[in-house]
């Protein structure tokens, strides 16, 4: 055995530089690297139920380092990123650390804790009546009333959120909830199902897309609504003449129409602002005149369109009937005498 002994610290040397020019050849083919991966979503632990954090970090780029082959099949989901805000106060710039860590012992993160300055807040909720926003009327109507309905009544919507939103620098109720009607009120009733409810502050509105951006979300328990609005019409008077309608049928033969007279010549009528609007002259009825070869005078009742009133006295229409004057055939010409030779 002695060949075994003999000069074993030159042979402990030569397995020694053995591994070591294995783990060299190892390394060279697979060498430890880095890569970088976005961690999303980020967790918010332990924070307490009247706490929100405001425009809340969603995702965070952070290095990992592994060996090459490691880290090809590495991706975001082998990462986890939370806030532990158990002690966290309110406030607009409160210190917190993000810690990132794998979930293999394979890799490691370069930066495993990184400073974070959160904006957090109270967290309440604000019970918002709804109010119907300006509403249009067509011409001639009138908006008696507009309101918003809902489960509760009167509608009430309830937003869940930061204090700050809610109220001034005063601490007073600063947020309103609106529902606004787009449409042109011509009729006594309308009905609307699921308006958008949009929540103004100090005048302002809310942009509903930095809801998803606080921690919990805020929002509302009923972001739509129903509205019904009334309306009603308003009246006038109008002053309107007559015409009449083309003659069932025409004087007789050699005769015809030349003209006609009314009497009253005009009414003064009542109704709908919407529809006299529509209505410029009133036409009387049609009359026979096959049966007359002079001037004549009927009484008729006026027949007044739907939605209009007015006086129920006849009105006397005289018809000009004229003879067609014959036309005489022109005289020959006389021809000249011939002068003498």
């Amino acid at each position: 055995m002695s060949w075994v002994t003999e000069s074993w610290r030159l042979k402990l040397l030569a397995i020694g530089l053995s591994v070591l020019m294995l783990g060299a050849v190892a390394f060279a083919q697979n060498p430890p690297t880095f890569k970088t991966l976005t961690v999303s979503p980020i967790q918010y632990k332990n924070l307490a139920s009247n706490l929100v954090v405001i425009n809340a970090p969603t995702e965070m780029a952070v290095r990992v380092n592994g060996l090459a082959d490691t880290l090809q099949s590495v991706t975001a989901s082998s990462l986890t990123a939370s806030f532990d805000l158990s002690k966290v106060s309110p406030g607009p710039a409160v210190k917190a650390n993000l810690i990132v860590a794998p979930v293999s012992s394979d890799i490691t993160v370069q930066t495993p804790s990184i400073p974070f300055v959160l904006d957090i807040d109270r967290r309440a909720t604000a019970a918002l009546p709804v109010q119907v926003g300006p509403t249009s009327a067509a011409f001639g109507w009138t908006v008696t009333k507009a309101q918003a309905e809902c489960p509760s009544t009167p509608c009430v919507v309830n937003f869940d959120g930061p204090v700050s939103w809610e109220t001034d620098s005063r601490g007073l109720p600063n947020l309103k909830a609106y529902v606004d009607v787009n449409a042109s009120i011509g009729s006594e009733r309308i009905d609307f199902i699921n308006l958008p409810v949009t929540l103004v502050q100090g005048g302002t509105p809310l942009d509903t897309t930095t809801f998803a951006k606080t921690v919990p979300e805020s929002g509302l328990d009923q972001p739509s609504v129903g509205v019904v609005v009334l309306a009603k019409t308003s009246t006038t008077t109008k002053q309107l003449v007559f015409a009449v309608a083309p003659p069932t049928h025409q004087p007789p033969a050699g005769y015809f129409w030349s003209g006609v007279s009314f009497n009253p010549t005009f009414v003064v009528v009542s109704g709908r602002i919407d529809i006299l609007a529509n209505v410029t002259y009133l036409t009387l009825p049609a009359a026979d005149l096959s049966g007359h070869t002079s001037t004549f005078t009927a009484s008729v009742a006026i027949p007044y369109p739907s939605g209009v009133t007015g006086p129920q006295q006849p009105v006397r229409v005289t018809y000009t009937i004229s003879h067609i004057p014959t036309t005489q055939p022109s005289p020959s010409p006389t021809p000249s005498p011939t002068p003498s030779p």
